[in-house]
């Protein structure tokens, strides 16, 4: 029993057996050619802490590379065009598959980042209404600026009594209270960090998605779930509390549909403006569902964008003048030189403007070149194939693009590519130079690129440019060496750690 918790011992012994197998049976002459072996996922095992480091280093020898597992082979690429080729020239070939449902359903269920087929394009149809243009404007803009006057406000306190914020944990509260107020239509708070419940919630959720995560480098992972040991009675126990907590909100949810009843007017008013409203509209009431379409809007809307806040923000402290010439650009464009009211300056803060903004973009881009909220994207190859680089993948392989390692690539971005420099996003005329998704793969691209880009980068926006015309921020310790947590999304560990001052007499 001993052995069969400790992952090291088990991956170690099943890998060997399975790539003898695997040698055995393959021992016929092969015409085609397969990408060079650059390890195992044994080796991964070993370098969880710094996983995205290590699959990085392996990027950097070879563009697209081959991990030995003990029941598939694992392709990572680093190459714009065999990520196309993935993601859009041959989409249907590359799927989530039975693998990355087998380990993502505990938390994703049949949510939208998890299922292939008609569940896909039922919940990517009915989704796409939530982010419209219309939405955005009308709605969710004016619960983003909210949330951020809130956030503020807090800010402004700590800066007032000199105090040391952890701001990611300030983001996560911010923006779980903007996507459970669009999702449900309640205003949650928990940037006040009254609830416990709420708390316990968001705790358990990190927990769970870290735990996830591990089941890819941890092929005992089934056995441990069977005997519920090690990770997986850590995963199985905080699930309880995740799964409580949105049912309970689900509950809520179907209790308001009930008593609303025929009323033509309330019901079109909810369905307008309420993601949960919205599947329910399209007969989705099956409780389990429900629950698991939430939770992929809550890991897309949430850890997401505020690990993208973070990370902005944990960059604009190590780079003192890209955060004066943002803060610079932000009041040249509203057209204010003292903040007196945040709630006014936030109203300020509408699509015209942000989209002036174009040096805030191009920082925020920036930080997502460097650090992509989710590190890496794995599918399944469903038949055999062959890539643009002219090596094939077999049936069942696990093919994984990079965001994470992309972004340091030199061959990609140029031999500054490890540096944090905004103005790579300008041409020579200085104008802003989007880049193709297949070389900037934050947002995926293809059929599957992300439906909430937009809805993403108008939060992201809102609240920096309102935090950034008030505050100046720095690190409360600048020798600390800021780094991630393993996890679906590259958090950063243990928090960050800033202080804010504030640029002029605050409100």
């Amino acid at each position: 029993m001993e052995i069969l918790s400790n992952p090291i011992s088990v991956a170690a012994v099943l890998l060997l057996i399975s790539i003898v197998v695997r040698q055995i049976l393959t021992r016929k002459p092969r015409k085609k050619k397969y990408h060079p072996i650059a390890g195992t996922v044994f080796h991964q095992l070993l370098n969880f802490h710094r996983l995205q480091d290590y699959m990085t280093d392996l990027a950097r020898k070879h563009k697209t590379y081959r991990l030995l597992g003990p029941f598939r082979n694992e392709v990572y690429t680093s190459d714009p065009p065999n990520v196309e080729y993935i993601l859009r020239t041959n989409f249907d070939n590359f799927g989530k598959g039975s693998h990355n449902y087998r380990i993502l359903s505990v938390l994703l269920g049949d949510g939208i980042f998890t299922v292939d087929g008609e569940k896909w394009r039922q919940q990517r149809k009915i989704s796409s209404y939530e982010f419209s243009t219309k939405v955005l404007r009308d709605y969710s803009s004016v619960i983003f600026q909210k949330t951020a006057v809130k956030l503020a406000n807090i800010v402004s306190e700590a800066a007032i009594s000199n105090r040391v914020i952890d701001i990611q944990d300030l983001f996560m509260k911010s923006t779980l209270d903007s996507i459970l107020h669009i999702s449900f239509g309640i205003d949650l708070d928990s940037l006040h960090g009254s609830n416990e419940e709420v708390n316990k919630f968001c705790s358990a959720f990190e927990a769970s998605s870290t735990m996830t995560l591990w089941r890819y480098v941890d092929v005992s992972w089934p056995i441990k779930k069977t005997l519920n040991i090690g990770s997986e009675a850590v995963l199985k126990e905080n699930m309880k509390i995740v799964d409580e907590y949105i049912y309970k909100l689900i509950h809520t949810a179907l209790e308001q549909r009930e008593k609303l009843g025929d009323n033509a007017l309330v019901d079109e008013f909810m369905r307008r403006e309420n993601i949960v409203s919205r599947f329910l509209q399209a007969e989705t009431t099956d409780p389990k569902y429900l629950r698991d379409i939430i939770l992929n809007f809550v890991i897309a809307g949430k850890d997401t964008t505020a690990v993208t806040l973070a990370w902005f923000i944990c960059m604009l402290c190590k780079h003192l003048a890209v955060q004066e010439r943002v803060a610079r650009e932000i009041m040249e464009v509203t057209n204010v030189e003292d903040v007196t009211d945040f709630a006014e300056f936030a109203a300020r803060l509408t699509e015209e403007a942000l989209e002036k903004m174009q040096f805030l973009t191009a920082a925020i881009n920036e930080t997502l070149r460097l650090y992509p909220p989710v590190p890496v994207d794995a599918k399944i190859c469903f038949s055999d194939d062959t890539l643009p680089d002219g090596f094939s993948v077999r049936k069942g392989d696990m093919v994984a693009y990079q965001p994470f390692a992309m972004g340091r690539m030199k061959f990609i971005w140029g031999d500054d590519a490890e540096e944090f420099r905004p103005e790579r996003w300008f041409d020579g005329d200085g104008n802003f130079q989007p880049q193709s998704p297949f070389k900037f793969t934050a947002f995926q691209a293809g059929p599957r690129i992300c439906l909430g880009k937009e809805f993403a980068y108008r939060q992201i926006k809102i609240v920096s440019a309102l935090l950034l015309s008030c505050f100046k921020f720095k690190m409360s310790d600048e020798k600390k060496i800021v780094e991630y947590q393993p996890m679906i999304n590259l958090l950063i560990k243990e928090g960050l750690q800033v202080c804010a001052i504030s640029r002029r007499p605050m409100p």
